[in-house]
């Protein structure tokens, strides 16, 4: 059996997709359809920010054994209250545990690949409608995904760059994707993981 462990916050545990359950369900259908020997974890959990993930990391991976691993993480890290700058995890930080994530991610599997946020719609995200200290804004989204691109390509890892992939129309409430958004970042995931033939590889 070939596992597939996906981490990341609330995007990638599926939230406002009532149609599909997400991103990652929509992807657990395609492979479940295909049937390829291979189990697909959905390890979102909403609110996450990158010091989150790794308090649980190891040892969700360590239960899982998986053959592939996928992150996306970021978008709360660059939440900001009250004052632009103001991180939930300075960028500083975050590129150092980003580094120490993907070491730990090398002790379960070679074949890693790390999602950027998405970009929000800021006329709903600044601040946010459900608690007016919370900001997020694309400037700020930018400084993560620029990290996480650069440490990829530092380290030799495959990344999808979703940034620029969704319009405003296909978020819920600015920050997380509808259906329709969700379906956009699986058919990206989809098409990347058919393009390096990375489902056959790790499949029995």
């Amino acid at each position: 059996m070939g596992n597939i462990c996906i981490f990341g916050d609330s995007i990638t545990w599926g939230t406002w997709d009532p149609l599909g359950g997400g991103w990652v369900s929509r992807l657990r259908s395609y492979i479940e359809n295909k049937d390829l020997y291979i189990e697909t974890y959905n390890l979102g959990v909403s609110g996450d920010n990158i010091t989150d993930l790794l308090q649980r990391f190891e040892v969700e991976s360590k239960a899982r054994e998986p053959k592939l691993i996928i992150i996306a993480i970021g978008t709360n890290d660059s939440q900001y209250i009250n004052e632009k700058g103001n991180y939930q995890i300075r960028p500083k930080d975050f590129e150092l545990k980003l580094k120490k994530l993907i070491e730990l991610s090398r002790k379960f599997t070679n074949k890693l690949i790390l999602l950027t946020p998405n970009k929000v719609d800021e006329s709903k995200t600044t601040p946010v409608l459900w608690d007016n200290t919370k900001y997020y804004d694309n400037e700020s989204i930018q400084i993560y995904r620029k990290i996480i691109i650069q440490s990829c390509k530092k380290n030799d890892i495959l990344v999808i760059d979703v940034f620029n992939l969704l319009d405003n129309n296909e978020f819920y409430d600015g920050l997380h994707p509808n259906s329709k958004g969700h379906q956009k970042i699986f058919e990206v995931v989809k098409k990347f993981l058919e393009e390096k033939d990375l489902l056959n590889k790790i499949s029995g």
